[in-house]
């Protein structure tokens, strides 16, 4: 095995969104960093494909957002919720401006629809001439660790050379199916906290709008069937559900998918379309329970932290909220001389501090997902109701404070009023 005597501030694992923006934000402290990735950009990500207004504001903190406006994707002005009677209402996101709570900046609220392989692949073009060094093609199969603190990782190149390399901290930014989390014991898969989900690419879906299209059907409830816009008439088309329920009513997701399709009243939006792939498939670990995401010498960043919305299964967001607190406490550490899980722990009670209540609420509304009539009650008066239309966009762009939203009684007496 072939060992470097270069010593990295952090080693980053992945170069998808949330290691790519480490490494941003690392060049931004002067850190001196290692990016490492196991394929080679550009390469397909298996996703929704959809950047929230949490995307924009982190974006516009690096600099970038213009250009990420000038990729081939879609402007996405409103987000329509279907109910399983087939009601819709639209939420039109221009009624607030989106407060970011973590760089404090106001922006106008609106989000993206970009291909992933089109979004990673220009985000990890801007972060290549920034780190250290760059690896692709580079696969992570250890942690080296020393006197039980974790000091650098071993892989292997796509031409089959072992390879090692240390740095004071690891952030372990490779998905949900984490290499980092598995070796350092974080790793969990627990059915009641992880949805699986199917994405096909089509073209010709009729009745395309500038919105995302979250619709809750009956053939996955608690789960949903959706409809982004991309650029040139395509569309992102999946479906989703969690996976203990998957499991409890053993549902096929290509089957509900061609189902959801086939029917009132997507038959018709569908009649002449094209799929331009097979359905393809992935799981999304969701924030519906706080995971131990740091320990002794790294740190765990968006999927391989389990940070997926519960209710909406974006996670590219958290994902890069999650970097730039990450590398804030990476700087601190090394500042300090102090890599312990103890020290680490901030950025652990950082990120739930900006996304907890949050989180919380998309939890329960997930929940909500679970009981029909109720389900079908909210979206309809959300339809024909302007105040709770209004406090759905609110939530959205944090026009109001989450502390509130937490509580169960907030929403009784807005919707029994």
């Amino acid at each position: 095995m072939n060992s470097t005597d270069d010593s990295y501030d952090l080693i980053i694992v992945g170069g998808g969104p949330a290691g790519a923006t480490a490494t941003l934000y690392a060049a931004r402290h002067g850190l001196k960093a290692l990016l490492l990735d196991k394929a080679r950009f550009p390469r397909d990500k298996i996703c929704g494909d959809a950047l929230s207004g949490k995307s924009v504001s982190i974006l516009h903190d690096l600099g970038l957002l213009e250009r990420v406006r000038q990729l081939p994707g879609a402007l996405v002005r409103a987000v329509t919720f279907g109910s399983p009677d087939c009601a819709e209402a639209r939420i039109e996101l221009d009624r607030h401006d989106h407060r970011d709570l973590l760089t404090g900046k106001v922006l106008p609220m609106e989000g993206f629809v970009i291909r992933r392989q089109i979004f990673d692949h220009f985000l990890f073009e801007q972060a290549r001439p920034r780190a250290t060094t760059c690896l692709e093609g580079f696969a992570v199969h250890e942690l080296v660790a020393e006197e039980g603190r974790v000091c650098g990782v071993r892989g292997q190149t796509a031409a089959g050379e072992e390879r090692e390399f240390r740095g004071r901290l690891v952030l372990g930014c490779d998905g949900f199916n984490s290499i980092v989390a598995r070796k350092a014991g974080c790793y969990e898969h627990d059915p009641r906290h992880w949805v699986v989900a199917l994405r096909c690419y089509y073209e010709n879906v009729a009745e395309l709008k500038d919105q995302i299209e979250l619709h809750f059907v009956d053939e996955v409830l608690p789960g949903y069937f959706w409809i982004f816009p991309l650029e040139n008439g395509t569309a992102n088309v999946g479906i989703g559900m969690l996976h203990e329920k998957l499991k409890e009513r053993k549902v096929d997701l290509r089957q509900a998918l061609r189902q959801v399709m086939a029917r009132p009243p997507f038959a018709q939006r569908f009649a002449q379309a094209r799929p331009l792939e097979e359905p393809v498939g992935w799981n999304l670990p969701v924030a519906s329970k706080r995971r131990r995401i740091h320990g002794e010498g790294f740190m765990l960043l968006g999927d391989a932290a389990s940070l997926i919305d519960p209710f909406t299964g974006e996670g590219i967001g958290n994902a890069l909220y999650s970097a730039r607190l990450a590398v804030e406490t990476a700087a601190q550490a090394l500042e300090a001389d102090n890599c312990s899980a103890a020290f680490l722990r901030r950025y652990e009670e950082r990120l739930w501090e900006a996304l907890g209540d949050e989180l919380r609420i998309s939890t329960r509304l997930q929940q909500l997902g679970r009981y029909r009539p109720l389900l079908n009650m909210v979206i309809r008066k959300a339809a024909r109701d302007p105040q709770l239309s209004d406090l759905i966009c609110g939530m959205i762009a944090n026009a109001f404070p989450k502390k509130a939203l937490t509580n169960p009684l907030f929403y009784l007496k807005l919707l029994f009023r």
